[in-house]
């Protein structure tokens, strides 16, 4: 599995320090917003190109995980 440390970052100069996917501005919460409202994975990947499917997906699986207890 990919360490969640490579794949999310926090910086107080990056976006007010909001978790974004590293490399990116892209906020993770925003991948957990275009789930919940029904849009695919393939979807979040379209809209924000600069985050990567393996970026995407440990953070996808962790929050099945979390949403299934």
């Amino acid at each position: 599995m990919t360490d969640p440390r490579q794949v999310v970052h926090s910086d107080p100069e990056i976006m007010g320090g909001t978790p974004v996917f590293v490399g990116t501005r892209v906020p993770v919460q925003s991948l957990f917003v275009y789930l919940e409202a029904g849009d695919s994975l393939e979807e979040f990947l379209e809209a924000f190109p600069t985050v990567s499917r393996e970026q995407a997906v440990p953070r996808w699986k962790s929050r099945l995980l979390v949403d299934s207890d």
